[in-house]
């Protein structure tokens, strides 16, 4: 690979602990719909999905307007109700500013809708390292890797200058789309053989880890 000008980041379960929030954001959902409640592994294995295709893989059979609910239920379960800690992993800001501070840019691509995106940014201070980010409502979802593309245009950077860093299979797989490297971590939603299915340049067990593969 070329020398490495960007690195984009998955958000939940990549930089922010929040998929137990979501697993039991989107049960409670399911509850409230009248619908059959999935289990925390297959909750676990759409995180990183928009919201459409996640339903279509968790509820097929719910019609148009228990899909709209189950969306208003799990945003207002997530934003208001579920009091499961969502911290930022150990060492991710630190991570994010060694990294500008080599003059890396970095970004995010990730299956939350802008709106949560920003709201993140504002809870937590760190909009102010990345240089751009793709949303769930701003592009095809992953695996389709136009989140990518349109980062990498945007930015100037060819594929083969990123690095893909995240916790799933859609993460990897999107990147692997295009042939950009890729890297996995172990502490997110995905098992470790799930994501070495796609040939990750390593699978990290900590974000301070992440520098060392950004040469």
């Amino acid at each position: 690979m070329s020398a490495v000008k960007l690195v984009i980041f998955d958000w939940d379960g990549t930089v922010m602990d929040s998929v137990g929030r979501i697993v039991s954001s989107m049960q409670a959902a399911a509850l409230h719909t009248g619908l059959a409640v999935p289990s925390t592994a297959a909750v676990r294995h759409i995180i990183g999905l928009s919201l459409d295709p996640a339903f279509d893989m968790l509820f097929p059979s719910a019609n148009s307007a228990q899909r709209q609910q189950l969306f208003e239920h799990y945003r207002d379960q997530y934003v208001q109700h579920d009091t499961t800690p969502t911290p930022l992993f150990a060492d991710a800001e630190q991570v994010l500013q060694q990294l500008a501070e080599r003059n890396v840019l970095l970004a995010v691509a990730t299956g939350k809708a802008r709106k949560g995106l920003d709201r993140m940014f504002a809870e937590t201070g760190l909009a102010r390292y990345f240089a751009t980010s793709r949303c769930a409502d701003e592009a095809q979802s992953k695996p389709h890797p136009d989140m990518l593309q349109q980062i990498i245009q945007q930015l100037g950077v060819a594929a083969n200058e990123a690095i893909m860093v995240g916790d799933t299979s859609h993460d990897l797989k999107m990147a692997q789309a295009i042939a950009m490297p890729r890297i996995g971590v172990s502490h997110g939603a995905h098992d470790v053989a799930v994501l070495q299915q796609y040939a990750p340049l390593a699978i990290i067990d900590r974000l301070a880890d992440l520098p060392a593969w950004v040469r």
